[in-house]
């Protein structure tokens, strides 16, 4: 065989190897869902790539054996082709025989190496992963040939290197599952966000979406101190006067108090009746007709679960009760799905204020009802306690806090805005200009600024 047909069996070689790397990479890094897409749409080709990536341990098997079979034939006509051809360069230099022997043949391994890894492997590898759809379908068609002829060889192979992974409890490729854990969707849509395949609002809904699952119906509910509900006992313009002015479509009506809820009413059928009636019917008018049934759940039902009852229902509005069997708070479809796209705003909507305002850098302005883990994530804390909201953790800690005393989270002061009672509206936390130690507490002495630091003071005390 002479020099150039050598070179020419080389680059064959090369390009097997080419085919059989880029396929290995392919069929692992191909989407299955869209290839189920391309067969929806009636292409053929995708028909085989599912069948390749179905029995994916087999078609890894065919890509190896190429690859190894490539492999070999290069090194064994590559080197002393290459070898041959060199010679002739080192003869003229006067070195003795044996040195030439052995620099030509180091150049002609280093030669064969490089064009080996870097044309037969890096460069077929970096296609193949980004173009990994492409691809699949192009070698489809002659990776299922290759397979079919080296059939004996493969199932050999696989059947013995099933046996050995077998020992430590190990599946074949095709049977482990493509599905992937919250956290690796989480992973690869902020990889999706870095290279800006999603925009940072679609990422935002995912992540909320995955949240969601998680969250419990009291973490959203508006608590039973801050409901707005009307009473059977009520006069009609009573009513009408609260509505008009909180202007909410949905009520509960209550029976006297807020743990005897007997169902809610919807302003918009009261009003429209209310149109068409004389004073004399006003006057004699009564909620009861208008009473609908509402839904009623214990306050530890998942988000999620709640959504469907509503929905299955077609009841909007939700009444939550404690394990005493009061009244803690109520829940609507708006709260619920605010917690996935965000805050919610209609023409009645002007004074309300965000639950996180955020004034400068480190200084914010929080409702009382923001939840810890809102908090945490705001500040890069790990605080960890039984309360459930920022409001409940300062009440927690001094009862008998008033508007503009303050208390220490970490390396922020948390300082009491607004109250209504003994229930906590809005606090100012701002970061301190100095830096403190571990403060005990009457309940623990905790780190800063991860956990929590707290010591009643008002600001003028400080």
């Amino acid at each position: 065989m002479d020099d150039i047909d050598s070179l020419i069996l080389i680059a064959v070689l090369i390009a097997l190897t080419a085919f059989f790397v880029a396929s290995e990479f392919a069929i692992v890094r191909v989407r299955r869902s869209r290839i189920d897409r391309l067969i929806s749409e009636g292409n053929r080709r995708a028909v085989l790539a599912k069948r390749i990536i179905t029995d994916l341990d087999e078609y890894l098997s065919a890509s190896q054996l190429g690859i190894t079979l490539t492999s070999i034939g290069l090194g064994v006509l590559g080197e002393p082709a290459f070898e041959r051809m060199l010679h002739p360069l080192f003869a003229g230099m006067g070195l003795p025989d044996s040195a030439e022997h052995v620099i030509s043949f180091a150049a002609a391994y280093a030669l064969i190496t490089f064009l080996h890894v870097v044309i037969g492997e890096l460069a077929p590898k970096t296609v193949a992963i980004q173009k990994a759809e492409k691809l699949t379908l192009w070698i489809a068609g002659p990776l299922r040939l290759f397979y079919l002829l080296m059939f004996p060889i493969i199932w050999v192979l696989n059947g013995s290197a099933r046996l050995l992974t077998g020992l430590f409890g190990l599946k074949p490729a095709s049977e482990h599952e493509g599905s992937h854990s919250e956290e690796e969707l989480r992973i690869l849509l902020s990889e999706s966000l870095k290279n800006g395949e999603i925009n940072p609002s679609e990422y935002t809904f995912v992540n909320k979406i995955f949240e969601f699952d998680n969250r419990l119906a009291k973490e959203i509910m508006i608590p039973r101190k801050e409901m707005a509900a009307v009473s059977t006992d009520m006069s009609i313009p009573e009513m009408l006067d609260m509505m008009l002015k909180d202007k909410y479509t949905r009520w509960p009506v209550t029976d006297g108090d807020k743990d005897s809820v007997i169902g809610m009413v919807n302003t918009k059928h009261l009003f429209s009746d209310l149109l068409f009636m004389t004073e004399e019917e006003k006057a004699g008018l009564s909620i009861t007709p208008y009473v609908r049934p509402v839904i009623e759940v214990i306050e530890t039902i998942p988000v999620h679960d709640l959504l469907i009852k509503m929905q299955r229902e077609r009841i909007h509005l939700a009444i939550l009760s404690d394990e005493y069997g009061g009244t803690s708070g109520l829940v609507t479809t708006e709260d619920i799905l605010e917690e996935i796209v965000g805050d919610i705003r209609d023409e009645f909507d002007e004074d309300e204020q965000p639950l996180i305002q955020k004034l400068s850098e480190q200084h914010y302005v929080l409702d009382g009802k923001v939840r810890i883990d809102q908090v945490n994530h705001l500040l890069g804390a790990s605080i960890q306690d039984e309360v459930d909201t920022i409001g409940g953790l300062v009440l927690k800690e001094n009862i008998d806090i008033t508007a503009g005393e303050s208390i220490y989270i970490g390396r922020f002061t948390a300082r009491v805005l607004e109250m209504d009672g003994r229930f906590i509206k809005q606090i100012e936390l701002k970061e301190k200009s100095g830096r403190l130690g571990a403060l005990e507490t009457k309940n623990h002495q905790l780190p800063v600024p991860e956990t929590i630091i707290l010591q009643n003071a008002t600001l003028s005390e400080k």
